[in-house]
């Protein structure tokens, strides 16, 4: 039987590791991709995405060799005259940083720098899941991303 904590905090590990953490891009699993994976002990974890400031990506979660969880994403640059994809990567990073210290990676998340704001929300939990984090420059929308996934059976 799956252990529902154990696979949560597996993921948060993971996706502190990768991209928040600038973890080590992975051969592509798919031509043109950028994959990043981590291990741990039974679980490993890939998440290939394509584009830059523009992207779309999925998380896959293992066990034993066996897919069980996974999450899709879609990223845009709103308004690249005011914020360009690296003002925006390192304010994810930092916001999901701090996210992930907590111990959890959906929604409910606030976290402000400068004139840029992060802000992340969500329904659902672990096992079914929808969410969307955007970043306001000044109170202006800059940047949106929308997310959904869970459990695979």
């Amino acid at each position: 039987m799956l252990d529902l904590d154990q696979l949560h905090d597996f993921i948060v590990a993971a996706k502190a590791a990768t991209y928040v953490g600038d973890g080590t891009q992975a051969e592509p699993c798919r031509p043109k991709s950028h994959d990043l994976v981590f291990t741990q002990g039974d679980f490993s974890y890939r998440d290939s995405y394509f584009g830059g400031s523009d992207f779309i990506g999925e998380e896959v979660v293992y066990h034993k060799g066996e897919s069980m969880w996974g999450m899709n994403y879609y990223g845009v640059i709103l308004q690249p005259e005011k914020i360009d994809a690296a003002e925006a990567g390192k304010m994810i990073k930092a916001s999901l940083s701090r996210l992930y210290a907590e111990g959890r990676f959906l929604g409910g998340w606030q976290h402000q720098r400068a004139d840029l704001t992060y802000y992340d929300t969500s329904t659902g939990d672990l096992t079914h899941f929808t969410g969307r984090e955007w970043i306001e420059k000044s109170g202006e929308k800059v940047y949106e991303l929308v997310y959904h996934g869970g459990l695979i059976h």
